[in-house]
């Protein structure tokens, strides 16, 4: 998949650098507290980010066979991540897609090792 590919599902992002779409929901007490975290590091110029509600895009979510949130899809470079990441001997990130609420130091991890 790629950035013209989510067009499809009314979501537009960049042809360069890392782009997150986090799929989650409004009623989601970790989806919140998630996204503020990931709307920090996105401050801080390192990611550019995507919060869509799962509700609203649930055909990407069937797409990418995502059936729990949050959940996080990482492109680079206009590409969904093509890579797994592993951190402390386990698969967190599996081709572009991880599922479950992470701390900052964990995302910090992901995104360095994209």
């Amino acid at each position: 998949m790629d950035i013209e590919e989510l067009k499809k599902f009314g979501i537009d992002g960049p042809d360069e650098g890392i782009f997150i779409i986090v799929l989650c929901s409004k009623w989601c007490r970790s989806c919140k507290l998630f996204t503020t975290i990931l709307e920090q590091i996105r401050d801080e110029g390192i990611i550019k980010l995507k919060i869509v509600d799962i509700g609203e895009s649930s055909k990407l979510a069937q797409e990418l066979k995502i059936n729990a949130i949050p959940a996080l899809i990482i492109f680079k470079d206009g590409k969904l991540l093509n890579k797994n990441i592993k951190l402390y001997g386990e698969l967190i990130v599996n081709k572009g897609i991880t599922i479950g609420s992470f701390n900052e130091e964990i995302l910090k991890e992901i995104i360095n090792q994209i």
